[in-house]
């Protein structure tokens, strides 16, 4: 189980990383993309808008492998193994002090206020 684990951390930190590499790279519609990468962008290997079609299908396919880890992640981390309270917090009874230690903490009495600070004499 602890490898399933350790090996969806590794596949969400690695589809994690790409994708804010991918997102990056991109540009917004107002910017072609061979502005980034050279003069013109029908020359470019991927053509005129391939790179584009490209760079946004690769961030969809990380981010659907980024998705799909965090899903297998909650199920193996949450589910069963956990104990669940009952309801809601709002419906459990507040936790007060034991009437034990609150008389114990009345008895301690008050530090006696000082007149000012002691100057010492020589």
């Amino acid at each position: 189980m602890q490898i399933w684990m350790n090996l969806l951390v590794v596949l969400q930190m690695l589809s994690a990383i790409a994708m804010i590499g991918l997102v990056l790279v991109q540009h917004g519609k107002g910017a072609d993309m061979g502005a980034s990468f050279g003069s013109g962008a029908s020359g470019s290997l991927f053509g005129a808008t391939g790179s584009a079609n490209f760079l946004s299908r690769s961030t969809a396919v990380c981010a659907s492998v980024f998705f799909v880890a965090t899903l297998g992640l909650a199920f193996l981390s949450g589910g069963s193994n956990q104990a669940a309270p009952d309801g809601s917090v709002l419906d459990r009874p507040a936790i007060s002090a034991s009437p034990a230690s609150a008389a114990g903490s009345a008895a301690v009495p008050a530090p006696a206020a000082s007149a000012g600070p002691a100057i010492p004499t020589q």
